[in-house]
């Protein structure tokens, strides 16, 4: 007869705190592969490539704004008492190379943008200068000295040549296209899209089309699964629920895991008769486990596992559990595998806005808003405290970390609080 001792047991798992379960996790990801795309298709990619800027910007000397191109110098000592006249040889619009070069007294009108003229070194505003016309010939009467470099940007004054750009990993937005565009890169390598598995188990589940039924619940955590995956830059294959079955479950998760990156199921994790994973887990000796529970409040089941660097994890069925569980393990996962060196989560301080009483052994990740009063971060809970919950995701834009053990915190304590919407 075998003894108790023998048997794996649901009760008896080793506890890792978050740190370390982040790091155990993550000394697993690898890059995925590379693709090329066209530039407007990049956006929201990350970058597989540093840039470096192949020339100067600007490329040539430009006028910061509509005026006239002049010498500096000949406007030394003049002033609305004693005036000098320029005259105007041509006119120079954005796009046109100057044809001739500035000498003393000269001024070119030039544009916005446009290239300065050899000579000048300097743009005084049409609105700083007075415009007439004698002998059919045009010329302008400035008032006052202009300094050298006035309004005008010279070659590279923005970004010199040979300077780092943006390296891979970067995450590709507005801002990013715009320089890329600028130095005429029209396609870019980036990072393939990680493709990630999900699958919803439990008997109790129903397709979210369907009319609902007395004691099933519908099957929302994939829906919210694949909405964090699209947002964390993944691809998501969304598998139809599965019941508590371990064999079902066991084929589907083999059959998976070698052709996707990353295997994300939700339910079965607990210690229920019917939550199949950790026995999957025990079963699973392709595959090797990082570990089955961790010291954190909602999700400590959270289990982890990878098989030749594709990862398998196994959220809790609870909804807010599975929130916090895909925010603090497979979002830096995706972006991981995407080149990102930025994996954990943002954080920053802010002030606690209400009494949070509840102590517990384990560090809690409360679902929270923030905002900004006068220059001070403010902190509050939304909505009850249970993993069960799940209105409050919709709302949360962070969460705030509560430390294990103590007396609980106070209104006006200063926490730490995990940023949910990245700034990249």
């Amino acid at each position: 007869m075998i003894g108790n001792k023998d048997i794996p047991s649901k009760f008896k798992r080793n506890i890792v705190q978050v740190p370390v379960a982040q790091k155990l996790i993550f000394k697993h990801i690898q890059d995925v592969n590379i693709e090329k795309v066209s530039l407007n298709e990049s956006f929201g990619r990350r970058l597989a490539q540093d840039f470096i800027a192949p020339i100067d910007l600007p490329h040539f000397r430009r006028s910061g704004m509509d005026g006239y191109a002049i010498r500096s110098i000949d406007t030394k000592d003049i002033s609305s008492s004693n005036p000098t006249i320029f005259e105007v040889t041509e006119t120079i619009p954005s796009g046109k190379v100057p044809s001739q070069s500035i000498s003393s007294k000269q001024a070119a009108r030039i544009m916005t943008g446009a290239m300065l003229p050899d000579g000048a070194d300097a743009v005084i505003m049409f609105e700083m200068t007075e415009e007439f016309i004698e002998n059919d010939k045009k010329y302008i009467r400035i008032k006052r000295e202009i300094n050298k470099k006035q309004n005008v940007t010279n070659i590279g004054e923005e970004i010199k040549s040979g300077t780092p750009l943006m390296n891979k990993g970067r995450k590709i937005g507005a801002g990013e296209i715009t320089l890329l565009a600028t130095y005429g890169f029209h396609s870019v390598d980036v990072y393939k899209k990680p493709t990630v598995a999900i699958i919803a188990t439990g008997s109790e589940l129903q397709d979210i089309q369907e009319p609902l039924k007395l004691g099933k619940i519908r099957n929302s955590n994939s829906s919210m699964i694949t909405s964090l995956v699209l947002e964390a830059g993944g691809n998501p294959v969304c598998i139809d629920k599965l019941p508590d079955d371990l064999n079902i479950a066991k084929n589907k998760i083999l059959e998976l895991i070698e052709t996707v990156d990353v295997v994300i199921t939700t339910g079965g994790v607990s210690v229920g008769d019917y939550d199949i994973m950790f026995d999957f887990f025990q079963q699973w000796n392709e595959g090797e486990m990082i570990f089955n529970k961790v010291a954190m409040r909602p999700g400590s089941p959270t289990t982890v596992g990878v098989f030749q660097n594709h990862f398998l994890f196994a959220l809790s069925g609870n909804p807010g559990a599975c929130f916090v569980g895909f925010e603090l393990f497979i979002r830096p996962v995706i972006k991981g595998m995407q080149g990102s060196d930025q994996l954990y989560p943002n954080t920053f301080k802010a002030y606690l806005e209400e009494d949070f009483t509840k102590v517990n052994a384990f560090q809690r990740f409360i679902r929270a808003k923030s905002r900004i009063d006068q220059g001070s971060v403010y902190v509050k809970p939304i909505g009850e405290d249970k993993s069960s919950i799940m209105v409050s995701i919709k709302d949360a834009n962070c969460l705030i970390v509560i430390p294990a053990g103590g007396q609980g915190l106070s209104k006006g304590d200063l926490v730490t609080v995990i940023r949910l919407k990245e700034l990249e």
